[in-house]
């Protein structure tokens, strides 16, 4: 009996995890300790500042700023290119600044958000939300300009409106392009939460990574690391649930047209 593709997976997964961990083994054998801690030492303080409550809290940090600027960002997102579609003008004009802005390292302008905002959440909030906003953005247009032509024409000859057809048939056409927008976004958000932190802050993810390096606390540091690859593997997760459970209804293969405007 063959192996089925899933579990040839799930065990290929477990072999790269396996063969990881002898490489972070080897190098801290052969680095040493002290520079680089072993994946023991790592699990051990991972537990010891879970179970004293340091991580939760460093962590809590993190995702708050994470989730705030993934809602600033992600709904402005979605509803920018719906709405230009009214004004293909406007749109035209707006364009080159669109990839302008995403097109802008988030990280260059973190220093800016920090004068501005403060060391406080605020800033950490801001960096996320201008990150998630372009990769949704452009993420739901692609899903608006692929947008079934046959499905378009049809709404146009039972007599829909272009409002009627925009939001009752080219957005729910899109959505596969909102959910892959945000399942790029979530992980960038987290790490540009994380490196706001890394430059100035008095809490978080980042500040614990900051802190343990300027204490050459490796272990420290690779306990952080550990709990942003966990974090970032959890929202994915979620992510995908929530895109399975929406797109339940869409057909294995979905031939889409090039479609441009609604009305």
């Amino acid at each position: 009996m063959k192996r089925s593709i899933p579990g040839r997976t799930s065990r290929d997964r477990i072999c790269v995890f396996v063969l990881l961990v002898g490489l972070w083994q080897a190098a801290s054998a052969m680095a040493g300790s002290y520079w680089i801690a072993s994946p023991w030492a790592t699990v051990t303080a991972f537990g010891a500042a879970l179970a004293d409550g340091t991580l939760a809290f460093q962590a809590a940090y993190t995702l708050q700023a994470t989730a705030l600027g993934i809602l600033i960002g992600g709904v402005p997102g979605v509803l920018v290119p719906m709405v230009l579609q009214y004004w293909p003008r406007v749109k035209a004009i707006l364009e080159p600044y669109l990839v302008a802005g995403y097109g802008i390292p988030k990280v260059a302008i973190a220093p800016l958000f920090i004068v501005v905002f403060g060391i406080g959440i605020e800033s950490k909030v801001a960096v996320v939300a201008s990150a998630v906003f372009f990769i949704v953005l452009f993420s739901t247009r692609a899903g608006i300009e692929a947008a079934s032509r046959g499905l378009v024409d049809m709404a146009r000859v039972a007599g829909a409106s272009g409002r009627q057809i925009g939001w009752h048939v080219v957005l729910p056409g899109a959505v596969p392009y909102v959910l892959g927008g945000f399942r790029i976004a979530v992980p960038y958000a987290i790490s540009s939460a994380v490196i706001t932190e890394l430059i100035s802050s008095n809490r978080g993810l980042g500040f614990m990574v900051q802190s343990s390096a300027t204490d050459f606390d490796t272990r420290g540091v690779f306990v952080a690391l550990l709990a942003i690859t966990l974090i970032s593997l959890v929202a994915n997760g979620l992510v995908v649930l929530v895109e399975r459970r929406l797109l339940a209804w869409r057909a294995p293969s979905t031939k889409t047209a090039q479609v441009s405007s609604f009305g």
